[in-house]
Protein backbone atom coordinates (compact mmCIF):
# COMPACT_ATOMS: atom_id res chain seq x y z
CA UNK A 1 0.00 0.00 0.00
CA UNK A 2 1.17 3.13 -1.13
CA UNK A 3 1.04 5.80 1.48
CA UNK A 4 0.88 10.19 1.60
CA UNK A 5 1.50 12.94 4.40
CA UNK A 6 -1.11 15.11 3.41
CA UNK A 7 -0.40 16.81 6.91
CA UNK A 8 -2.05 15.01 9.45
CA UNK A 9 -0.05 11.62 9.16
CA UNK A 10 0.23 9.04 6.21
CA UNK A 11 -2.60 7.84 4.49
CA UNK A 12 -3.66 5.65 1.87
CA UNK A 13 -2.69 7.86 -1.42
CA UNK A 14 -1.74 7.49 -5.10
CA UNK A 15 -0.47 9.65 -7.69
CA UNK A 16 -2.35 10.98 -10.26
CA UNK A 17 -1.75 9.23 -13.63
CA UNK A 18 -2.38 12.68 -15.27
CA UNK A 19 -0.19 15.05 -13.49
CA UNK A 20 1.57 12.90 -10.94
CA UNK A 21 -0.05 14.87 -7.89
CA UNK A 22 -1.27 13.08 -4.27
CA UNK A 23 -4.78 11.41 -4.37
CA UNK A 24 -6.17 9.93 -1.02
CA UNK A 25 -7.52 6.89 -1.78
CA UNK A 26 -10.82 8.26 -0.08
CA UNK A 27 -11.01 11.45 -2.87
CA UNK A 28 -12.18 10.73 -6.29
CA UNK A 29 -10.53 12.37 -9.03
CA UNK A 30 -11.54 11.48 -12.96
CA UNK A 31 -9.02 10.43 -15.31
CA UNK A 32 -9.64 13.01 -17.39
CA UNK A 33 -8.68 15.97 -15.02
CA UNK A 34 -5.06 17.28 -13.96
CA UNK A 35 -3.53 17.33 -10.29
CA UNK A 36 0.22 18.67 -11.57
CA UNK A 37 3.05 17.12 -9.32
CA UNK A 38 3.42 19.25 -6.23
CA UNK A 39 -0.59 19.81 -5.99
CA UNK A 40 -2.51 17.73 -3.42
CA UNK A 41 -6.39 16.45 -3.08
CA UNK A 42 -7.58 14.66 0.01
CA UNK A 43 -10.36 13.66 2.35
CA UNK A 44 -13.32 13.24 0.32
CA UNK A 45 -12.53 15.69 -2.06
CA UNK A 46 -14.14 15.33 -5.61
CA UNK A 47 -12.53 16.94 -8.66
CA UNK A 48 -14.13 15.88 -11.96
CA UNK A 49 -14.42 16.94 -15.76
CA UNK A 50 -11.40 18.49 -17.35
CA UNK A 51 -10.74 20.48 -13.95
CA UNK A 52 -7.04 21.52 -13.19
CA UNK A 53 -5.12 21.43 -9.28
CA UNK A 54 -1.65 22.82 -10.22
CA UNK A 55 1.19 24.51 -8.48
CA UNK A 56 0.90 23.78 -4.69
CA UNK A 57 -2.94 24.03 -4.32
CA UNK A 58 -4.97 22.07 -1.88
CA UNK A 59 -8.46 20.69 -2.27
CA UNK A 60 -9.36 18.69 0.92
CA UNK A 61 -12.66 18.14 3.34
CA UNK A 62 -15.89 17.45 1.04
CA UNK A 63 -14.96 20.28 -1.37
CA UNK A 64 -16.04 20.06 -5.40
CA UNK A 65 -13.60 21.49 -8.40
CA UNK A 66 -15.68 20.51 -11.28
CA UNK A 67 -16.02 21.38 -15.44
CA UNK A 68 -13.02 23.31 -16.06
CA UNK A 69 -12.27 25.35 -13.21
CA UNK A 70 -8.43 25.63 -12.43
CA UNK A 71 -7.54 25.87 -9.04
CA UNK A 72 -3.89 26.78 -8.54
CA UNK A 73 -0.94 28.84 -7.03
CA UNK A 74 -0.93 28.51 -3.55
CA UNK A 75 -4.94 27.87 -3.18
CA UNK A 76 -6.94 26.03 -0.99
CA UNK A 77 -10.83 25.01 -1.57
CA UNK A 78 -11.88 22.89 1.22
CA UNK A 79 -14.84 22.22 3.84
CA UNK A 80 -17.80 21.75 1.65
CA UNK A 81 -17.09 24.18 -1.02
CA UNK A 82 -17.70 24.13 -4.64
CA UNK A 83 -15.48 25.74 -7.95
CA UNK A 84 -17.31 24.99 -11.37
CA UNK A 85 -17.85 25.80 -14.45
CA UNK A 86 -14.62 27.87 -15.85
CA UNK A 87 -13.69 29.46 -12.62
CA UNK A 88 -10.54 30.22 -11.43
CA UNK A 89 -9.00 29.77 -7.72
CA UNK A 90 -5.36 31.06 -7.69
CA UNK A 91 -2.19 32.39 -6.04
CA UNK A 92 -3.20 32.84 -1.94
CA UNK A 93 -6.98 32.58 -2.31
CA UNK A 94 -9.39 30.32 -0.29
CA UNK A 95 -12.33 29.06 -0.62
CA UNK A 96 -13.77 27.50 2.16
CA UNK A 97 -17.24 25.79 4.18
CA UNK A 98 -20.15 26.05 1.57
CA UNK A 99 -19.01 28.41 -0.51
CA UNK A 100 -19.73 28.52 -4.27
CA UNK A 101 -17.22 30.12 -7.29
CA UNK A 102 -18.98 29.55 -10.91
CA UNK A 103 -19.20 30.38 -14.09
CA UNK A 104 -16.11 32.70 -15.15
CA UNK A 105 -15.63 33.98 -11.34
CA UNK A 106 -11.73 34.46 -10.43
CA UNK A 107 -10.44 34.08 -6.86
CA UNK A 108 -7.12 35.44 -6.52
CA UNK A 109 -4.74 36.75 -3.71
CA UNK A 110 -1.64 38.93 -4.17
CA UNK A 111 1.59 37.35 -3.42
CA UNK A 112 3.17 40.21 -3.49
CA UNK A 113 1.89 41.58 -0.78
CA UNK A 114 1.21 38.10 0.83
CA UNK A 115 -2.87 39.23 0.45
CA UNK A 116 -5.50 36.26 0.88
CA UNK A 117 -8.69 36.51 -1.09
CA UNK A 118 -11.49 34.53 0.77
CA UNK A 119 -15.09 33.08 -0.15
CA UNK A 120 -16.14 31.71 3.19
CA UNK A 121 -19.70 31.00 4.74
CA UNK A 122 -22.80 30.19 2.22
CA UNK A 123 -21.40 32.78 0.13
CA UNK A 124 -21.10 32.63 -4.03
CA UNK A 125 -19.31 34.40 -6.67
CA UNK A 126 -20.82 34.07 -10.03
CA UNK A 127 -20.76 35.43 -13.59
CA UNK A 128 -17.46 37.09 -14.40
CA UNK A 129 -16.72 38.36 -10.90
CA UNK A 130 -13.55 38.75 -9.58
CA UNK A 131 -12.58 39.01 -5.30
CA UNK A 132 -8.75 40.19 -5.10
CA UNK A 133 -6.41 40.86 -3.31
CA UNK A 134 -7.16 40.79 0.41
CA UNK A 135 -10.72 40.63 0.29
CA UNK A 136 -13.52 38.63 1.70
CA UNK A 137 -16.92 37.88 0.55
CA UNK A 138 -18.57 35.92 3.23
CA UNK A 139 -22.40 35.30 5.16
CA UNK A 140 -24.73 34.48 2.78
CA UNK A 141 -23.32 37.47 -0.10
CA UNK A 142 -23.74 36.90 -3.65
CA UNK A 143 -21.15 38.62 -6.19
CA UNK A 144 -21.64 38.57 -9.49
CA UNK A 145 -21.74 39.42 -12.96
CA UNK A 146 -18.78 41.85 -13.69
CA UNK A 147 -18.67 42.79 -10.04
CA UNK A 148 -14.87 43.60 -8.52
CA UNK A 149 -14.21 42.98 -5.15
CA UNK A 150 -10.68 43.85 -4.29
CA UNK A 151 -7.96 45.77 -1.87
CA UNK A 152 -9.50 45.17 2.02
CA UNK A 153 -13.09 45.33 0.87
CA UNK A 154 -15.61 43.00 2.71
CA UNK A 155 -18.74 41.83 1.43
CA UNK A 156 -21.08 39.88 3.81
CA UNK A 157 -24.57 38.69 3.82
CA UNK A 158 -26.71 37.93 6.76
CA UNK A 159 -26.09 34.24 8.00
Amino acid sequence: MTTFDFGNGLVPAHQHPNGGGWVADTATVSETAYVGPNAVVSGNARVSGCAEVSGNAKVYGNAWVSGNAKVSGDAVVSGNAKVSGDAKVFDDAWVTDNAWVSGNAWVTGDPVVSGNAWVTGDAEVSGNAKVIDNAMVSGNAMVYDNVMVSGNAVVTGNE
